[in-house]
């Protein structure tokens, strides 16, 4: 059974970084992509930082490159630092995992943790 669990939001001045961890089970890194979405008050859920299991490319939306990486430590974590954050980085942050990196959708889900950043 595939699980996955997130950790790691948490109340941030604009500027500073956060790691979120997501602590994973049932699978292996080189059968799903991982990744992590995000979803604001208002807005639609977006990809934020993925890993293909495919080649092992990495992918980040736009708005966070180069503030944000993705990572792996082991066979059964992976992170997601945050740096330089913003208030519009605020949202619910979700790590999952998938067939492939989608920049909306995941085949298993963690549960959220919420990452607010004060200005």
């Amino acid at each position: 059974e595939v699980q996955l669990q997130a950790s790691g939001g948490g109340l941030v001045q604009a500027g500073g970084s956060l790691r979120l961890s997501c602590a994973a089970s049932g699978f292996s890194f080189d059968d799903y992509a991982i990744g992590w979405f995000r979803q604001a008050p208002g807005k639609e859920r977006e990809g934020v930082a993925c890993i293909a299991a495919s080649d092992g490319a990495y992918h980040y939306a736009g708005s966070v490159e180069g503030r944000f990486f993705i990572d792996t430590d082991g066979p059964n974590t992976f992170y997601l630092q945050m740096n330089n954050l913003q208030s519009e980085d605020t949202a619910v942050y979700y790590c999952a995992a998938g067939d492939y990196c989608s920049t909306s959708d995941a085949d298993y889900w963690g549960q959220g943790t919420q990452v607010t950043v004060s200005s």
